[in-house]
């Protein structure tokens, strides 16, 4: 997160706390009107450094801040717990993580990419989208189709582990749509075998992103709750062995347990 002395207090594991910010008077009264359409701002501007060829780790790390400050200074109640796992870190690793919202894919950078660069594992659908299409494809990321599974599970294993021995890190959302509800049975084991082929860390992802809702018609645009408060908590690095299953349950059982204590 762009400020000074942030990645410091990252790497000395302290725990980060938005600070408390009251929002301007248009902020309070039309919080999804300003969210949006600063968001909008964002994003054309990362899509014209996409369309010169200038959309890269630093540009997605930058807008990722961006977001950040949109959040915070809307009155949104940011904490990250336990990203110095990152930063002790050596080489690339997979981050294991529900999918709450379009949040954390925002945000998520600005935690990773000061320690690694990093990718997703993204639908189709989205690099087809106008605006938002271009700056996902410059990222470089796993496409899938979620039509074929078997399609999917090469591309995401074949295509991941190349991106991973190239020393880029990997985020997987292994639930199959955004959702506030966290369900163990389908939440798919690809992270725990990606990491195990490719030799490189599993980091458990617990996060809640609730403050930007999923919208009826276009999932992006939902209401936006700054009342709602977001947390990421990173898990401690696990090496994956054998078949990955404990490595897998372990994550399932990390992810449950923050949601329990965010949601009671």
């Amino acid at each position: 997160m762009n400020r000074p002395g942030l990645r410091d207090e990252v790497e000395l594991d302290r725990d980060y706390v938005s600070p408390e910010v009251r929002p301007s008077l248009i902020g309070r009264l039309a919080p999804s009107l300003v969210f949006y359409s600063r968001i909008f701002g964002i994003v054309c501007r990362g899509f014209l450094a996409a369309r010169k060829g200038r959309f890269d780790q630093t540009q997605l790390m930058i807008r990722s801040h961006e977001t950040l400050r949109v959040l915070e200074r809307l009155g949104v109640r940011v904490t990250v717990e336990n990203a110095g796992v990152l930063a002790r870190l050596k080489g690339p690793f997979v981050i294991v993580a529900n999918h709450m919202s379009t949040l954390e894919t925002f945000v998520l950078p600005g935690l990773v990419v000061p320690f690694s660069p990093m990718t997703f594992v993204v639908k189709k659908s989205l690099v087809e989208m106008p605006f938002f299409g271009p700056i996902i494809r410059n990222c470089d990321p796993i496409v899938v189709g979620r039509s074929n599974p078997r399609d999917d599970l090469k591309a995401m294993l074949g295509g991941g582990v190349e991106r991973l021995q190239s020393g880029t890190s990997i985020a997987v959302f292994p639930q199959t749509t955004r959702t506030v509800h966290f369900d163990p049975e389908s939440f798919n084991s690809i992270g725990a075998k990606l990491a195990r082929r490719a030799g490189v860390p599993l980091v458990p992802l617990a996060l809640r992103s609730d403050a930007w809702g999923t919208g009826r018609m276009v999932r992006e645009l939902g209401p936006f709750r700054p009342s709602l408060p977001v947390h990421f908590a990173f898990g401690n690095a696990m090496e994956v062995k054998g078949n990955g299953r404990a490595e897998h349950d372990a994550t399932v059982e990390f992810i449950q347990k923050n949601l329990n204590r965010w949601f009671p």
